[in-house]
């Protein structure tokens, strides 16, 4: 599948997607003559390999948890059952998928690349070197890429003649660079060196936004602060301490001073437009009472303070620079007004990079982090799953059995309702 320019799953590679009336068994059928970019068939079979092969625990593969609740994909990521055994089967042009549970994303989660099709004699020749810019590359989408060598600034995506779409596809060329300062991008682009530039900066959005071709678009992330509730950190286990924090951060205040308007406050973990409930929108039915209140989180940290016997406690702040946008500014922001507003809070500051901060979360070595989520599918299930407990990604290292026990419901008996 392939997402259009709503977001909403179509049929790419396949030309039918089909589900049973319980929802536990979908029926694909691959569009005839479908060839990779080499010109080679490419099969049901390569699709069969490819999800075998993220499903093994050799692959590694980061992403292979959103096969989760097809057939035998937990059990062979835990090496308990063998890859063969997977819930998906090929005859014909006609792939057959076994769930054990109804899962509603299923159409979207065929948009994400961990399940595209692999050829396998492609990656047993590569071995280790498949997949880097030691192997040569075969691609299925509209455009193959030409140049990468690993550190050149310089590349091109060309025009696929064997995509199975190409007559629709009427740009063939597209010239890309790595230009490391944004504002010199801009710059290039004001100039006519340069189609498209990125401004991902508040002080280049405010500077740009009257510009004719200033665009914005939405994405489906959301920034947000974890508290680590592992144990290690004691204050962070009290819930008014936690609430304090939550009630002393300024929402709105953050994004127009520090950011310039280019977010959005967050008034649920979901961000708008991954579903609707109702003719809802998920994130409004979900929505939170994340109001500012200085005097009521004064008071709650008071009273923190007095459960846990200290007049002053110290609280640091993780982040990176690599990958959350403007993550300096926001970490100095939060430092002022908390250090400010809640008397006893001394607040810190600790910048890593972007590796390093995923390993601290996933080994809870931090106190507070500031991290983000980005929708893999198109479906609040993909940001409702981190609060679950045992979660890989789950930073908060919190458990809560009455969360769990609706979760569990809401992707098992309740899933397609």
């Amino acid at each position: 599948m392939r997402a259009d320019k709503n977001g909403k799953p179509q049929p790419a590679l396949a030309k039918s997607v089909k589900s049973s009336s319980d929802g536990k068994t979908w029926t694909i059928k691959l569009r005839n003559g479908l060839k990779w970019s080499d010109g080679s068939k490419l099969t049901a079979k390569d699709v069969v390999y490819a999800w075998q092969r993220a499903n093994d625990q050799k692959t590694a593969s980061e992403y292979a948890y959103l096969y989760s609740g097809i057939k035998n994909a937990d059990a062979i990521q835990a090496g308990k059952v063998d890859k063969k055994d997977l819930g998906i089967k090929a005859s014909g042009n006609t792939l057959t998928v076994s769930l054990e549970k109804p899962m509603p994303q299923f159409k979207s989660l065929l948009t994400f690349p961990t399940f595209f099709p692999q050829k396998q004699s492609f990656v047993e020749k590569y071995g280790k070197k498949y997949g880097t810019t030691a192997s040569k590359t075969l691609y299925n989408g509209p455009y193959t890429f030409k140049g990468w060598n690993g550190t050149n600034n310089k590349f091109k995506l060309v025009k696929n003649k064997y995509y199975w779409d190409a007559k629709n596809v009427k740009t063939p060329e597209i010239d890309l660079q790595v230009v490391q300062k944004p504002e010199v991008a801009v710059q290039m682009y004001k100039t006519g060196k340069l189609d498209s530039a990125l401004v991902n900066t508040p002080q280049l959005s405010q500077a740009n936004k009257t510009n004719k071709g200033y665009r914005i678009t939405p994405q489906a992330t959301t920034v947000f602060l974890a508290y680590n509730q592992s144990g290690n950190v004691k204050a962070l286990n009290n819930k008014k301490i936690r609430q304090a924090l939550n009630m002393v951060t300024n929402r709105s205040e953050l994004n127009s001073q520090v950011l310039s308007g280019t977010s959005t406050p967050a008034t649920s973990f979901t961000p708008k437009g991954l579903s609707t409930v109702n003719g809802t929108d998920f994130a409004t039915y979900a929505k939170q009472d994340y109001t500012y209140n200085k005097s009521e989180a004064q008071k709650l940290f008071k009273e923190g303070l007095s459960e846990l016997g200290e007049k002053s406690i110290t609280l640091e702040i993780e982040a990176d620079t690599d990958r959350v946008a403007n993550a300096k500014d926001v970490v100095n922001y939060l430092q002022g007004q908390w250090s400010k507003n809640l008397p006893g809070l001394k607040v810190t500051e600790k910048f890593v990079p972007f590796k390093q901060r995923l390993q601290d979360g996933t080994d809870a070595n931090f106190q507070v982090m500031l991290t983000q989520w980005g929708a893999d599918y198109a479906e609040p299930t993909t940001f409702l799953d981190l609060a679950s407990t045992g979660n890989a990604n789950n930073y908060n290292h919190n458990s809560n059995a009455d969360y769990d026990a609706l979760w569990n419901k809401a992707k098992g008996a309740d899933a397609t309702n």
